[in-house]
């Protein structure tokens, strides 16, 4: 990413976040739609988590060398927290992508059409059944485990090469058992983006669900940077003699 301007990275971030909301979140109203009256099935579930996965490993490719491909405001948090990232930078990285989501989201209808809006949207949220604090859970779960494997892949000493082919894959395993309880967002933009859009298409949005996504993703990169400092501190050349003498000994 040396000699690119912050304009060219800003515009990669709401590129690959509105790729991101366009083709996974837009997945779901397209299977709705293809489905019909027929009951949504594991398999549907398989695809959507598919088209996910499958978005994200391509955004890495496409868009890690000029931005990172952060695509989520949890991640560009982690990565601040851990140094990976400066901090003067992270405002503009949020904006980016909430508006890439935004655009990503305004894409589905102009594809879809406005049974898309009617459909929901593909807004994660949480029904009948599912608690704030089961949802909570859920989300923190899910964004812990995509946000500590995004910051352990492109650590330094991670084998180079294989970060979007993991990221992919974490991306479209953790929808798996999240999505049944949440519709598995585990990113704040992708929270976001397709609410704002619904609001404003003048279809139906839970608001009070979204200050529980916010919290759990937001505190679930926090907690996996911390967990991901731990797990890569390497001890001092004191430290590490102190270690061997007492092994010695």
């Amino acid at each position: 990413m040396d000699g690119l301007r912050t304009p060219q990275k800003l515009a990669a971030e709401v590129l690959g976040t509105a790729f991101l909301v366009f083709i996974g979140v837009g997945s779901v109203p397209a299977t709705l739609m293809v489905n019909g009256d027929a009951p949504f099935t594991m398999a549907d579930l398989g695809m959507i988590s598919l088209a996910f996965g499958t978005v994200v490993l391509a955004t890495v490719y496409a868009f890690g060398h000029v931005s990172g491909n952060h695509i989520n405001p949890a991640v560009t948090v982690a990565l601040a927290m851990n140094g990976q990232f400066p901090w003067r930078q992270v405002p503009a990285y949020l904006a980016a992508q909430i508006a890439g989501a935004v655009l990503g989201a305004f894409a589905i209808i102009g594809v879809l059409g406005d049974r898309a809006s009617k459909l929901g949207l593909g807004i994660a949220a949480y029904g009948e059944g599912v608690g704030a604090g089961q949802a909570f859970i859920a989300e923190f779960v899910g964004t812990f485990i995509l946000v500590l494997t995004v910051l352990l892949v492109v650590h330094r000493a991670a084998a180079p090469g294989f970060a979007g082919v993991a990221i992919g894959l974490v991306v479209f395993a953790a929808i798996i058992p999240v999505a049944p309880a949440t519709g598995a967002s585990i990113n704040p933009a992708r929270t976001l983006g397709p609410m704002l859009v619904q609001q404003v298409w003048g279809g139906e949005v839970a608001w009070s669900q979204a200050p529980v996504y916010l919290a759990a993703e937001f505190l679930a990169g926090v907690t996996a940077a911390l967990a991901a400092r731990a797990l890569t501190h390497i001890k001092t050349s004191a430290g590490a003699q102190h270690d061997a003498l007492e092994t010695a000994a």
